[in-house]
């Protein structure tokens, strides 16, 4: 009887798994086996929000291959060690596994390699399971990858596309495999009292009850703050709960111009992949350096920490900051504001903001995170490296009725619309009886200094 191992990482589901169906063709029995690697704490990868989350998915996929006559095999320590242990208890002749794309990912694809093929096990790498296109299949003339986003799209959204495959309808797990038992949520300290719920199973029923509600709309309302339509699929694509062949499938068969701007979002999603997997370094490197002087020293730090626990006296900057500290979450309009304000108008290093947002998102992963935060800093992709979000401005037009910030910022309930967008006013006798800061900065003189900077490079 012949025995493959299927390395679930970054994809925990059964439906449109094309590791798992290579698996099942090709062997009688599967070993669905995850191992908790301590190298992915030293590595930076985990943070609390994001292990309860993956608790969830681990929990959910356990119970979708009881439901198919499996279950998930857990074992902890170094992924190649235990994988090589698997396959020697259940003389397997084949490991497959979903390709990953960061430095992590490969130099693990390569251990294993290294360590399965010299003693007959053949080792499968599976690509385009965790994103639409691998990185490394479009290029441009003369690169190894596209630099800027649009011409990326144009040839990203005329490819084909395979179609995704169903749920297998059954799994064997030889009896004799050994498996610790599945982590709990309940275990982990530290985490966001928001945060959602992980899995396949939730993530699936909120893609369909999304596009029922709110798919037709979100071309003209995915800015709303308060009105909130955007998908909320991030994390489930993060961990792989939830396939990005099926999003974009499911959304194109619906049609529409909400379609099309939600596929071209997963679009972005692909293209910091191909950057990264490129140019590995700017993970903690600049795309493109403007030679900036990052402010350093006491005053800085305070921004900073002013920053982090929404006290900047700048209404919607606050209120995004807290709603990232209670939800784990951020609105993606949100997280534009925020990174304009520290890195533009604080001008604090990029990097402090990336590290604080990768400590609390759920969907915080090193190609989106860090790529996102160098976009608006202007060190990375963005093609109008010194422009500056107003975040007055920002709230007028995306807030306007004041509702984001007065769900995430209560002090501020009883201050009218106009006085709640025009920072000024909350000095002085208008400031009386609100626990509220004076804003850390006038936004001419934050302008002033970043142009400043700018024009000295």
């Amino acid at each position: 009887m012949t025995v493959s191992v299927v390395l679930f990482t970054s994809d925990l589901r059964v439906h449109d798994h094309p590791p798992l169906r290579a698996a099942l063709e090709g062997a009688h029995e599967v070993v669905p086996l995850f191992v908790r690697d301590p190298a992915v704490d030293r590595a930076g990868f985990a943070a609390p929000n994001r292990l309860a989350f993956l608790a969830d998915c681990l929990a959910d996929l356990d119970r979708a291959l009881k439901d198919r006559g499996g279950r998930l095999v857990v074992r902890s320590g170094d992924t190649v060690a235990e994988v090589c242990a698997v396959v020697r208890q259940v003389q397997a002749d084949e490991v497959h596994v979903a390709a990953g794309y960061s430095t992590f990912a490969h130099v693990r694809q390569e251990r294993l390699r290294s360590a399965l093929e010299p003693d007959g096990c053949r080792f499968y790498v599976h690509d385009a399971v965790t994103t639409v296109m691998p990185p490394g299949d479009l290029t441009p003339q003369g690169s190894d990858h596209y630099a800027v986003f649009t011409p990326y799209y144009r040839r990203w959204v005329g490819e084909p596309l395979r179609k995704p495959l169903p749920a297998p309808r059954a799994v064997q797990v030889p009896h004799a495999v050994r498996s610790e038992e599945v982590p709990l949520r309940s275990a982990v300290e530290g985490v966001s009292a928001g945060l959602v719920a992980g899995g396949e199973s939730r993530g699936r029923k909120r893609l369909t009850a999304w596009m029922s509600h709110h798919g037709d709309s979100y071309a003209d309302r995915h800015d709303d703050l308060a009105g909130d339509v955007t998908s909320r699929l991030s994390p489930y694509l993060h961990f792989g709960a939830l396939s990005p062949f099926e999003a974009v499938h499911r959304a194109r068969a619906r049609g529409g111009v909400g379609a099309e701007a939600f596929v071209r979002q997963v679009c972005w999603r692909d293209f910091y992949h191909q950057v990264l997997a490129a140019r590995p370094e700017v993970a903690a490197q600049e795309y493109r350096s403007r030679r900036d002087g990052w402010r350093r020293g006491a005053d800085a730090e305070a921004d900073l920490r002013a920053w982090r626990e929404g006290r900047t006296g700048y209404p919607v900057v606050d209120a995004a900051m807290r709603q990232l500290a209670h939800e784990g979450w951020m609105h993606n309009r949100a997280r534009l504001i925020t990174a304009s304000f520290l890195t533009k108008t604080l001008y604090v290093d990029w990097r402090e903001g990336a590290r604080h947002f990768l400590d609390l998102l759920v969907d915080g992963d090193v190609a989106n995170n860090q790529l996102n935060w160098q976009w608006v800093a202007g060190t990375g992709t963005d093609t109008r490296p010194n422009r500056v979000l107003n975040p007055i401005r920002q709230a007028q037009r995306y807030d306007p009725e004041g509702r984001y910030v007065h769900r995430w910022v209560p002090e501020l309930a009883g201050l009218s619309v106009p006085a709640l967008h025009q920072p000024w006013t909350l000095t002085g006798l208008d400031r009386a009886g609100y626990d509220y800061p004076d804003p850390l900065i006038a936004l001419a003189d934050g302008l002033a200094r970043f142009r400043r900077a700018r024009e000295a490079d």
